[in-house]
């Protein structure tokens, strides 16, 4: 795994910490790619309803919100290493508790652990606790691309997670499996996949970490309104982000068009591949245009394909038009990291990283409950056009908002 993230050319400008954190992303990301395709169908197979899966997501959203305040609070005093190795240790154990029961409140209460793979981007504080340390692995300079270059890894190996979602169907015919033991043996992949993470946290050093003895003063001081305003935005379009993350999209296409893993896995991959590559464009835009710039003006269009989808007139189409929108949809992902980690001192970037992600995870998990009653009880394409619109609200009110405000890099 750290040779094929050398071979991304980040050897001679990412430390070998970096290049460890890269390859947990890929792993991790792996595992969220299968999981959150195989997830609602698994479910709705079990014989849960949509609002049900609904609470589901609902509940590893806030579980993940929980456990980001709680290890980015604590990560400068005890160590941000541990701190990663107990988000390992939490996502086995989800894994585990899928695997192996289909008890409704015990997937709840695996679910509250935050670390079930409900969508293929990030779930968990690893985010938070990665955001904070990739800059101490590169220069200030390459800091923008670094984040391009950590969620290009994230899309790809999302991407062949997704593609990885057929699996179950290969081994029924090989196997002779059943469908439910099928799906169960991917989640005991899923909980393998997040002790592969725990060894590769292992593997860190202490550069990662706040300073001497993490002395590092926390909290937020100079940058405060910055943050807080971004935290309320940032909370707007997770709001907006929750009506339509991974699993749910899977399960719409597969209730409203009869689409099964062995043709969502192949979509996803397609979408995670588009994501990779916007990633890296993404970069290279930020550095002409800057970065709220990027964040606004490849966010927007892509808002207006997604309130598209459900008014497809078939399969292809809609497919189409899913795979437009992700091509564009992700680019203020790198963008909008490297500008949280960039308006504020150094000693208040773990206090930004994870207030921001936190806001974000609350707010995600309130709308995927309200989504999945909407698809039963008002229309499956219902999510896709108020999340869409939410989020042309949040593109319009960041740019009005922060354009004036500029990284330094920008405004020197």
């Amino acid at each position: 795994m750290l040779t094929s993230v050398r071979t991304l050319g980040a050897s001679s400008w990412v430390s070998a910490d970096g290049q460890i954190i890269l390859a947990a992303r890929a792993v991790r990301t792996f595992a969220y790619g299968f999981q959150s395709v195989l997830l609602g169908v698994y479910l709705s197979g079990a014989g849960f309803r949509p609002w049900q899966i609904g609470a589901i997501l609902t509940a590893t959203l806030l579980g993940s919100a929980a456990l980001t305040a709680l290890f980015t609070v604590t990560a400068d005093r005890y160590g941000r290493r541990l701190m990663l190795k107990l988000s390992a240790l939490f996502m086995a154990a989800s894994g585990a508790a899928f695997a192996f029961s289909t008890s409704y409140p015990l997937l709840i209460l695996a679910s509250l652990t935050g670390t079930v793979g409900a969508t293929s981007g990030e779930v968990g504080p690893f985010l938070s606790l990665e955001q904070v340390m990739l800059p101490q692995t590169t220069s200030p300079d390459r800091r923008t691309r670094l984040f391009s270059l950590y969620n290009v890894v994230g899309a790809v190996a999302g991407s062949l997670g997704a593609l990885a979602a057929g699996t179950p169907a290969l081994l029924q015919r090989l196997l002779g499996l059943s469908a439910t033991a099928a799906f169960q043996t991917m989640f005991l992949a899923y909980a393998g996949c997040a002790g592969i993470a725990l060894a590769l946290f292992s593997r860190l050093g202490d550069r990662v970490e706040a300073g001497p003895g993490g002395q590092i003063r926390g909290g937020l001081y100079r940058s405060r309104a910055v943050v807080y305003r971004l935290a309320a935005l940032f909370s707007l379009d997770s709001l907006a982000g929750g009506f339509v993350i991974q699993s749910l999209i899977a399960t719409y296409f597969f209730l409203r068009w009869g689409t099964g893993p062995e043709l969502l896995g192949p979509i996803f991959l397609g979408v995670g591949l588009l994501q990779a590559a916007s990633f890296l464009v993404a970069g290279r835009i930020a550095e002409r245009i800057g970065l709220i710039n990027t964040m606004v003006f490849t966010h927007l269009p892509s808002n207006i394909l997604l309130i598209a989808i459900p008014l497809a007139p078939s399969l292809p189409w809609a497919i189409a038009l899913l795979l437009a929108r992700f091509a564009l949809s992700q680019m203020d992902v790198p963008a909008r990291q490297s500008y949280v980690v960039a308006v504020v001192d150094p000693e208040e970037r773990i206090a930004a990283a994870g207030l921001t992600n936190i806001v974000r995870n609350v707010a995600g998990a309130i709308t995927p409950l309200i989504a999945g009653v909407a698809m039963q009880v008002v229309g499956l394409g219902v999510p896709f056009i108020i999340g869409g619109g939410m989020k042309i609200v949040y593109d319009v009110l960041l740019f009005r908002m922060f354009r004036s405000i500029r990284p330094p890099e920008e405004a020197r």
